[in-house]
């Protein structure tokens, strides 16, 4: 079997830690990057070139029929048994034993000494505490002292705690790491791209409990009927050109809703899978997913493929369906390892598609950023930026729980759950990608601004706040008060704006803008760059320059050169 560069550099990585270092490693290779290999070549040589014996372990059943039956399909010549209770088999004498970690966390001592342990969708590891994998772990130490343990994901840490590798924890460091995107670029994983559009969730008020949003609450907010009845049509209209669409629910209720919704409009068969779902129901609907043959009835009938399968936590890991064209978050997390198992499922090539359609109306790309560049924050302490908005009125930012601006007196309107939730987000699921938005401009305002402290040598910028919607608010800032480089780019801004002279500080710029000296912005075109904080504006479409304050002819003989904005990277204050 010939691995593929990134997949021999784990493996490689993996026995150079074994031989120099005494914790337990942990790979990292992405959703449908290919870790069955790596587990088979690890497996393989264990078993033919050191005489050793190989227990992988997994978490639910589904995954360990995959991993047994792809581990033979890649190694056929290993002795592969399989040790559960949910599929009636028991196999202990095997070189390598593929086991539920449920059935066999009591009983190390029947299965005989490993040398090896491999934990595919490690993510699932308790950073703490004496769970089941600890627990099978000290008992069968005690069978083989030398045992060793390592560990397989996509995704190493947890909603929780964070990363799972650690000095107490049962994986303790992570030994190699390939990542999203540069296997996107080397053709080894689907491109992914999310909808345009520029709402996003609220989900302001729903409450965390065990660092995951409380269920009930999500599915409350979620679950309403101009929301469900909004989102579903988006769904369809924007899954006109695909082939197999996933939508991941809020709950069993809502799931049911948007089924019932799904199939009343676009006409066709929508598969629902819960956990109540019985064993025969839920193989039917996913084969009939994957576009497999189904029998209808004893004449030869075939059951018709399904394009849209609607799910309740149950198709986040382990569930390998390459045709996936579109995955649909309905359900906010505050998990980003949900949030990247749920995208993740879309990661799979397939000759039927060029890329992979991610529409959230559940507002996880803005919470968790790019698919490619997560950044996981320390949980356990309850700190952070309290939530902050900003008062329409006064532009004060306040904290996010007045409901009248203690600086002016607003009264904000109370969450307005349909206009935000109902529309799926444009944020880039990848890192770098871009997004360029047109806008109407309602209102544009200006101000003198000075940066949070700031020296003695720092100067002041003209602040321009557009208007484009109701508290909707993009700034930029002209820097008519630096020099060199700055300076022009203010000059330019003022020129296709004004026939006044241009003016030398902040204060007399915003006297003529307040005087009319300047034209009327009527549209903007926002640049969003994925793993960047801030849009930049990057276009205008300005109406005409209005006639010198004084009454006298225009200055501009028309030798200036015309304004053309020059998009950068650089903020210079």
């Amino acid at each position: 079997m010939q691995l593929r560069d990134y997949q021999q550099e784990s493996v490689d990585a993996v026995y150079e830690y074994l031989r120099n270092r005494d914790g337990n490693p942990c790979i990292v290779i992405p959703t449908a990057g290919g870790k069955t290999p790596v587990m088979s070549t690890i497996c393989t040589d264990a078993v033919n070139l050191w005489d050793g014996r190989v227990l992988v372990l997994a978490h639910v059943k589904e995954l360990l029929e995959q991993t047994a039956g792809t581990l033979s399909k890649v190694a056929p010549d290993l002795d592969i048994g399989i040790y559960s209770a949910g599929l009636n088999r028991r196999d202990t004498e095997h070189s390598i034993v593929v086991a539920g970690i449920q059935s066999v966390y009591r009983r190390a001592s029947d299965l005989g000494a490993f040398d090896l342990i491999l934990i595919d969708e490690a993510h699932m590891l308790p950073p703490d505490g004496e769970g089941m994998y600890r627990t099978f772990l000290q008992d069968a130490q005690v069978v083989n002292p030398n045992i060793r343990l390592i560990g397989l994901t996509a995704t190493p840490f947890r909603m929780s705690s964070g990363m799972i590798c650690g000095p107490d924890n049962l994986l303790t460091d992570v030994c190699y790491e390939v990542g999203v995107k540069e296997l996107i670029i080397k053709g080894y994983l689907c491109p992914l791209k999310s909808k345009a559009g520029r709402q996003k969730a609220d989900t302001s008020g729903l409450h965390l409990r065990g660092g995951e949003f409380i269920a009930t609450e999500v599915e409350d907010l979620m679950d309403q009927d101009a929301l469900v009845s909004s989102a579903c049509s988006e769904i369809i209209e924007q899954t006109a050109d695909r082939n197999n669409v996933l939508v991941f629910a809020s709950g069993v209720g809502h799931a049911r809703h948007i089924q019932k919704l799904l199939q009343e409009r676009s006409k066709q068969e929508v598969g629902l899978v819960t956990g109540d779902t019985p064993a025969p129901e839920r193989a039917e609907l996913l084969a009939r997913f994957k576009g497999e043959v189904v029998k209808a009835d004893l004449f030869g009938n075939n059951k018709p493929p399904l394009k849209f399968l609607v799910n309740v936590n149950v198709l986040t890991t382990g569930f390998d369906a390459p045709n996936i064209d579109c995955v649909v978050l309905l359900r906010p997390t505050n998990s980003p390892g949900l949030y990247y198992q749920m995208v993740g499922r879309g990661f799979r090539l397939h000759p039927s598609k060029e890329n992979c359609l991610v529409l959230d109306f559940g507002g996880n790309i803005l919470r968790h950023g790019p698919v490619d560049s997560l950044e996981i924050k320390d949980r356990s302490t309850g700190t952070g930026d309290a939530p902050a908005k900003e008062c329409p009125e006064c532009h004060s930012v306040i904290h996010a729980a007045y409901a009248t601006c203690p600086d002016c007196g607003y009264e904000f309107p109370p969450p307005d759950r349909q206009k935000h939730d109902s529309s799926a987000t444009s944020a880039g699921i990848l890192s770098g990608q871009t997004e360029d938005t047109e806008y109407p401009v309602y209102d544009t305002l200006y101000h003198f601004h000075i940066k949070r402290n700031a020296g003695a040598d720092d100067r002041p910028t003209l602040r321009v706040q557009y208007n484009i919607g109701f508290n909707q608010w993009i700034s930029e800032w002209v820097c008519l008060e630096h020099t060199g480089y700055a300076r022009s780019k203010a000059e330019g801004w003022w020129r296709a704006r004004s026939n006044e002279l241009i003016p030398d500080t902040i204060e007399q710029a915003i006297d003529l803008a307040e005087s009319g000296a300047l034209a009327e912005t009527e549209q903007i075109t926002v640049r969003s760059v994925a793993g960047q904080k801030y849009d930049r504006i990057i276009n205008y479409q300005l109406g005409s320059k209005p006639p010198l304050l004084d009454g006298s002819e225009e200055r501009d003989d028309g030798t200036l050169p015309e304004y053309g904005y020059q998009y950068d990277d650089e903020i210079p204050f």
